[in-house]
Parts: C-alpha cells; structure tokens; sequence
C-alpha cells in the first residue's frame, strides 16, 4: 500500500517504512550494552572465564578494581594498559557490550568539561568511550567523567588493533 505525504509527495511503501525502521533499531542497537544494564553486575570473573573459553577473536576487558584494560585475541593477551575510569560521582558503565563507532578526533563535552581534540576515540555505550588522554597522567586513578582513559601512544595502539563491532566488557 502506498501513500502521499502531504505538502512533501515523497512516496512511501511499506518496503521503504520497513527499511527505515530496521536502520532505527540498528541505531539504537549498536549503543545498547549486550546483556543486562549499565552498572549491573553481570560482567563477572565467570562471564570473564566464558568469553575466554568461547575464544572471541578479539575482545577488550575493562577491570575498574584494578584500574586495568586488557586486550585479548581469543585467550592470547595483546595489550595490558592501565587506565582512568570513572570517579565515583561519574561512573563507567559496567557490562557487555560493543564498540560501536571510532574517531581519530573527536570533541567531548559534558558538565564540566569540553576537551578538543580526544585522540582515538571508541564509543562503546552512549556517550562512553575509551580514548586517549593528553590532559592528565593520572593513570590507574579513576579521574574520568566515565570514558575510559589511555596514555595517548597506548590509546593510539588500541585503536588501530580494535574494529567496530570489538567486544567490551566492563566490570569492577
């Protein structure tokens, strides 16, 4: 069936309705965490142990504890790097989920802050990212406002090792 929108006579069909509710949810999908909510705890030591077993090809762990992000490729570890997530006021997402957009730059505003610049950065969750810090060296501290910081030249060598889609777990 087929319509007019009025004033517009732009055409519409189901088939074109149907194409542009797909590209909706596949939107809203690519920022939504796999499993569970943001700060749950379903990122835990097991899930951990199961992604290992399951060999994803390649996969990042966030460990807030420890302040620590580790890349693997299946249950090879590629890259160990300490981090600065969220302080507590501002915390970083914990749970599952995907990286689902990269910027060689981008600028980050929030409350409280407007950096330029941001190298390297990968958007897991929202307006989460991990990327590089060129303003602090406070690594291992959580000082965020919730992304997860990286020496600049580490964040750099993450970003060219991560593809879209890369698998991001985050836990405490």
């Amino acid at each position: 069936m087929q319509t007019w929108i009025q004033n517009g006579g732009i055409r519409s069909s189901g088939t074109f309705c149907t194409g542009v509710a797909l590209m909706v949810v596949t939107l809203f999908s690519w920022s939504s965490p796999l499993t569970g909510t943001p700060n749950s705890t379903t990122a835990t030591a097991t899930s951990i142990d199961n992604i290992r077993q399951t060999s994803q090809p390649r996969w990042i762990e966030i460990d807030l504890s420890e302040q620590r992000l580790r890349a693997w490729e299946g249950k090879k570890l590629v890259y160990s790097y300490r981090i600065s997530g969220g302080k507590r006021s501002t915390p970083t997402p914990i749970g599952r989920f995907r990286i689902n957009s990269k910027y060689r730059t981008h600028r980050m505003r929030g409350s409280g802050y407007n950096i330029p610049d941001v190298p390297y950065t990968m958007y897991f969750y929202r307006g989460y990212a991990i990327h590089g810090a060129y303003w602090h060296n406070r690594f291992g501290t959580p000082v965020s406002h919730g992304c997860v910081n990286l020496p600049v030249k580490q964040a750099h060598n993450l970003y060219r090792w991560a593809s879209t889609g890369t698998l991001v777990v985050v836990r405490k």
